[in-house]
């Protein structure tokens, strides 16, 4: 299979995940922070001509942000709307759990398409094997645009065959939160950084007289950021450098072995967690530790927890972790020259003024936000989640990677629930990302 671009940090994902990774998205927040669809969304316009705003031409941008997220993102827009003399960006929030069916959609009628719009990261080699996207390059250069303006991370991987396909607003790892009261009263005075360390936590946080769990192990999401993170961490990857599954190997079947360990050896956390119940847990200060993504920041907020903030610990060779990221594409319709220096115009201006969406509990991709001394003045979870950025991995870069892993995903949630052979799932699951494979090539 033809590689796509160079496969420096990769990881697994499914298609399926892109609606629970939407949760990065916002929208009304659910126990395990995916996001239901907002009421009162805004139409997709259906004015697609490059009308203007006054004597301002106009720009139609969609995001997923449907959710406490979608509110930062607009304060971004209104205030360069403010100060732009010549654009005027129309901010469109599009339901997230029917994003791209919506953008599949435009892309396919060629109607009410967006003059620019957010992307995940992992989406992107799908949708520029397709040729539906405009590469950057000319855009970025005429508006003095710079993949080093970014983390290196998420400019690498949308380069695709020597062409930067997306620029990127922000990256959201893996992270742990923490019961700073549990852990007090547990004695224990600072976050676990290794295996040792969590265990250790986790044994003296978990009395189950109390109905209180040191570690409460999802079965489901968020496995699609955990799993893949013990993988990497092995300095092992879920696919191999030609984009091949690689879904049964020592190192995954060692990071299910951990896993599966927590429940049934180690003991700290309860058998047959349903959906969301380690997150329920957590709310009601029955569950110590938590590994979620940023987006869980406003749940926790409005829960008044008192809660902490770290990175994910290292529990093999190395730090290792799976992210996440949004990106601003451009569709490859779209050719209106004086739109497209529209679009330069606002990117510039976003990557120099994304404090907003450092504030929602992100981290940003700019650099220059990532070094300013606003953000640094931010709380913990953004200067946190930063630390993880120099060793983030995401999704391989292969078109329609979702469709290996499904199979993985299931096999997961049997091991864990029902105490499975570790080897045999992962086989199962390799046999049905080697079919995918075939069937994409």
């Amino acid at each position: 299979m033809k590689r796509l671009n160079r496969f420096g940090f990769t990881a697994a994902i499914l298609v399926l995940v892109m609606s629970l990774v939407l949760a990065a998205c916002g929208g009304k927040k659910e126990s395990n922070g995916s996001s239901a669809s907002a009421s009162g969304t805004a139409p997709v316009s259906s004015d697609n001509s490059g009308g203007k705003s006054g004597s301002k031409t106009e720009l139609l941008f969609w995001t997923p942000f449907s959710g406490p997220d979608g509110s930062f993102m607009k304060s971004i827009v209104d205030n360069y709307n403010k100060q732009s003399d010549k654009y005027f960006v129309k901010y469109q929030i599009q339901p997230n759990g029917d994003y791209y069916k919506l953008l599949d959609n435009a892309f396919g009628t060629k109607k009410n398409m967006p003059d620019f719009m957010i992307m995940h990261l992992d989406s992107i080699p799908t949708y520029a094997k397709k040729d539906l996207l405009l590469p950057m390059d000319d855009l970025a250069a005429k508006a003095g645009i710079q993949k080093s303006d970014y983390v290196e991370a998420a400019v690498d991987y949308a380069n695709i065959d020597g062409k930067w396909m997306g620029i990127p607003l922000d990256i959201h790892p893996l992270i742990m939160y923490y019961n700073k009261d549990l852990f007090q009263a547990a004695g224990i005075t600072a976050p676990p950084t290794n295996k040792e360390e969590f265990l250790a936590a986790a044994k003296k946080l978990t009395d189950p007289s109390k109905g209180q769990w040191g570690y409460v192990m999802p079965t489901q999401w968020p496995q699609q950021f955990l799993f893949p993170s013990l993988v990497y961490q092995q300095g092992a990857d879920l696919a191999d450098a030609d984009g091949n599954p690689t879904l049964n190997t020592p190192a995954a079947v060692a990071a299910l072995e951990f896993e599966k360990s927590l429940i049934f050896e180690h003991k700290v956390s309860p058998q047959k967690v349903a959906q969301d119940g380690e997150v329920k847990l957590f709310l009601q200060g029955k569950n110590a530790i938590q590994f979620n993504g940023p987006w869980m920041k406003d749940q926790w907020d409005k829960a008044k927890l008192n809660y902490g903030v770290a990175p994910i610990p290292v529990f093999f060779d190395k730090p290792g972790v799976f992210a996440g990221s949004h990106n601003f594409v451009v569709p490859k319709s779209q050719t209106d020259p004086n739109k497209l220096d529209g679009i330069g115009d606002f990117l510039k201006y976003v990557a120099g003024h994304s404090i907003d969406w450092a504030k929602s509990g992100q981290a940003v991709a700019s650099k220059a936000v990532l070094n300013s001394e606003e953000f640094k003045a931010l709380n913990t979870q953004q200067t946190e989640v930063a630390k993880e950025f120099d060793y983030v991995h995401f999704a391989p870069p292969v078109p329609n990677w979702g469709s290996y892993v499904g199979e993985l995903w299931k096999q997961i949630n049997l091991v864990l629930l029902n105490d499975g052979d570790v080897k045999k799932a992962l086989d199962e699951a390799q046999a049905k990302a080697e079919q995918a494979a075939a069937a994409n090539k």
